[in-house]
């Protein structure tokens, strides 16, 4: 396993290595490593949970996007594979600059929070459960979105175990699941 390093190095690491006009998806992807499938996971299902989740389409459009990363952890790749035509897709430097500026408060926040703990669900046959698990959960976000804003509550369950796939975080990762198994144990009372 490899040495514990922070949110916070990961995105100045991304900023750094990178002083070209744009960053594509696949620089992120790489300098993510094995922990690319989180922040691939976490950020649309976070697009899913935050407001633009109640545009008719989104929820669903997210949901796919999250079941065919996680498909591909559940198949032990190690780093995440994108089409090509989503790996050359990118933002400037200058805007990744600006961004990696503005967020580095927070991450150094949520930094002291996260921990390389409960290495358990860090092993390689944890990491293929949770993904069966994200799989169902982006799975649900699908139908829930004919309700107003209930794709946000698989979405809030993604988000946390996204975060701590990225951090290597399996406290994170536990608090994710038993969100999960709470929406379960929540429908399964309600049908």
């Amino acid at each position: 396993m490899e040495s514990r390093i922070s949110l916070t190095q990961l995105l100045e690491t991304l900023d750094d290595s990178n002083d070209g006009k744009t960053i594509h998806l696949q620089d992120i992807v790489d300098t993510f490593r094995s922990r690319g499938f989180g922040p691939l996971v976490t950020l649309p299902a976070l697009l899913a949970l935050l407001p633009t989740g109640g545009v008719p389409g989104v929820p669903t459009l997210c949901a796919i996007f999250i079941a065919l990363i996680a498909v591909q952890q559940l198949f032990g790749r190690q780093s995440p594979w994108l089409p090509r035509k989503l790996r050359k897709r990118g933002i400037s430097h200058d805007k990744l600059h600006r961004t990696v500026k503005r967020v580095r408060p927070w991450t150094q926040r949520i930094d002291k929070l996260l921990a390389q703990r409960l290495e358990i669900l860090l092993h390689p046959v944890a990491r293929r459960l949770i993904a069966v698990l994200v799989i169902a959960l982006a799975l649900a976000m699908i139908p829930l979105e004919l309700l107003p804003f209930a794709a946000a509550m698989p979405a809030l369950a993604i988000t946390v175990i996204g975060l701590g796939m990225t951090a290597d975080d399996g406290l994170l990762l536990l608090i994710g699941v038993l969100m999960a198994a709470g929406l379960a144990v929540s429908a399964f009372w309600l049908l």
